[in-house]
């Protein structure tokens, strides 16, 4: 009030030899310019929704299988962001992968029932391979045609589908004031699975030489007095400590360490993989949870992102969202089939060259955090490389998002063969292309947009 009555005088001293109506304009302009406009300012929420079937179902990950109960839940874990102007959505589900069609028929429907964007919605596999099926196979009946020979459950595909458009308008309803930090941990839970013969024949197996990425990028909610509303871990782990012997649905690795850190800090974990094409946890393809020593992720990774976190400062308010999208379009393998639900994945020249069009999402937070995200299972080189590149100080890779277009490997690896290249629908070069087109973005549009 104080301060009001203040400018009040101040204005009229200054039109005291104006006209009336003049005198009055200017009287109530100075007191619009002096007075405080609240700011929306930055909101978010978080939900978990519980996807655990209750009956049994094929599993995806290794050969066709099917569940004979339960180890651990598995979930839907949702996060929203708004920062005035618009919202954004990152969901992390703890199943192996999705068909980008899938994915399409997801983004579609919340178009239409909520008015989203896709370009506002990520939906990103944990990778775990003791989760049920979602959905149609996508590419992978291309290459492992033997493990589709039985349809999907539709029944299940829906309740997934479902329990993700319900929790994002959960999520829109939760919306709170909120503020966003981001820094960086390690683990050495993983390490690269392109095991290597003295010839250079190369198998699934572990290679303590080879490329890896051990960095942890960790994204952090609060609330504005400081308490912790969400984590978003992104490291790079194929969710394969349990074999295809293993017939308990499970999160594997990821699973088990979100709910581990969230019984620490009592907040939910989103946790989003990597560029873990390459790369395996250090126990991997074990019988069951025992054998595989599940369990002790929870030091080797679960406690070390609970370390990063308590070494993130205090987060801000002001926050910047922007986001978009590029296709990349590059060489797909000679006499390689495609199925029917992708064909906006792909396209042939007027030379008859056939494409993939590979779709790469962007989302910056604010000048410091970069995040890109594409449906590959990517060999961290790559990501690396990207990073190492990058003008952003935060810059995170979301694999297994939006769906899956099969392994793209590192251009120095596809020599050495592997089961990877058995199941990349890409022609030499797709590094190299991918590359170039993330790192132009990061350094163009995506680094001047403000």
């Amino acid at each position: 009030m104080k301060k009001h009555n203040q400018a009040a005088g101040a204005a009229q001293s200054i039109v005291t030899f104006l006209p009336v109506r003049l005198s009055a304009i200017i009287i109530l302009f100075l007191l619009m310019m002096n007075a405080r406009v609240p700011a929306q300012g930055f909101k978010a929420s978080v939900v978990k929704i519980d996807i655990t079937p209750g009956t049994p179902q094929m599993l995806l990950g290794y050969q066709a299988r099917k569940s004979t109960g339960v180890h651990d839940k598995i979930y839907h874990r949702i996060v929203a962001m708004d920062d005035g102007r618009s919202q954004f959505f990152i969901i992390s589900t703890d199943i192996c992968l999705i068909s980008p069609s899938q994915y399409d028929k997801l983004a579609e429907r919340l178009q239409k029932e909520f008015k989203i964007d896709p370009m506002q919605v990520w939906w990103s596999a944990t990778h775990t391979h003791s989760a049920p099926e979602v959905g149609p196979p996508g590419l992978p009946a291309v290459f492992l045609g033997e493990r589709y020979k039985h349809d999907f459950d539709v029944p299940y595909t829906n309740l997934v589908e479902q329990r993700i458009v319900d929790g994002i308008a959960e999520a829109r309803r939760k919306l709170a004031p909120a503020r966003i930090a981001a820094g960086w941990g390690h683990s050495n839970a993983n390490i690269n699975r392109r095991a290597r013969e003295v010839d250079g024949k190369t198998s699934l197996g572990m290679n303590p030489d080879g490329p890896v990425d051990r960095a942890i990028g960790l994204l952090r909610l609060e609330r504005t007095d400081g308490s912790l509303m969400a984590l978003i871990a992104n490291y790079a782990i194929h969710g394969t400590v349990m074999s295809g012997q293993n017939l308990e649905i499970s999160g594997d690795a990821p699973g088990v360490v979100s709910e581990y850190v969230e019984q620490k800090t009592g907040a939910p974990l989103l946790f989003i993989n990597g560029a873990a094409g390459n790369i395996a946890p250090i126990y991997s393809v074990y019988p069951n949870p025992q054998a595989g020593r599940l369990n002790q992720f929870k030091a080797m990774l679960g406690e070390k992102i609970i370390d990063a976190n308590k070494t993130i400062a205090a987060g801000t308010a002001e926050v910047t969202l922007r986001f978009g999208g590029i296709t990349v379009e590059t060489p797909r393998k000679k006499d390689l089939g495609w199925p029917a639900d992708l064909e906006k994945y792909t396209r042939t020249t007027k030379t008859g060259e056939n494409l993939v069009k590979l779709p790469v999402r962007f989302l910056k937070i604010n000048e410091d955090i970069a995040i890109w995200s594409a449906p590959l299972e990517l060999f961290c080189e790559i990501s690396n490389d990207v990073r190492s590149q990058s003008p952003f100080p935060y810059t995170f890779y979301f694999g297994y998002t939006n769906g899956w277009l099969g392994y793209l490997l590192a251009e120095d690896e596809i020599k050495y063969g592997g089961y990877e290249t058995t199941v990349s629908p890409y022609a030499p070069g797709a590094a190299k292309n991918l590359t170039d087109a993330v790192v132009n973005h990061l350094h163009g549009w995506l680094r001047s947009a403000k």
